[in-house]
């Protein structure tokens, strides 16, 4: 994609300063409400981008239904766990 250029005026927003993005830039960006970004001081100015979210990290190789088909309570492991005692239920 060629890089598109858009100009902004950096504002006063309480005891900081904020930048408007437009709709534009948010399209152009593929940024929307809620997207966590991440911003680096660059030569000559800052360089904002989507943090990646960790589902587009990585993929697990194996769903949930696949890691426990076959498990029954001696597989689990389940005789180990500890008896719960009656002052831990709050009884």
């Amino acid at each position: 994609m060629d890089n598109l250029h858009f100009e902004a005026v950096i504002q006063p927003w309480g005891n900081n300063m904020g930048l408007r993005i437009t709709p534009a830039i948010s399209k152009a960006a593929h940024l929307e409400r809620g997207t966590v970004v991440t911003v680096a001081v660059v030569d000559g100015g800052l360089l904002v981008t989507p943090k990646p979210s960790l589902g587009k990290l990585f993929a697990f190789p194996y769903s949930e239904a696949e890691l426990v088909q076959g498990l029954d309570p001696v597989k689990a492991h389940a005789d180990e766990l500890p008896a719960i005692l009656a002052s831990e239920r709050g009884d």
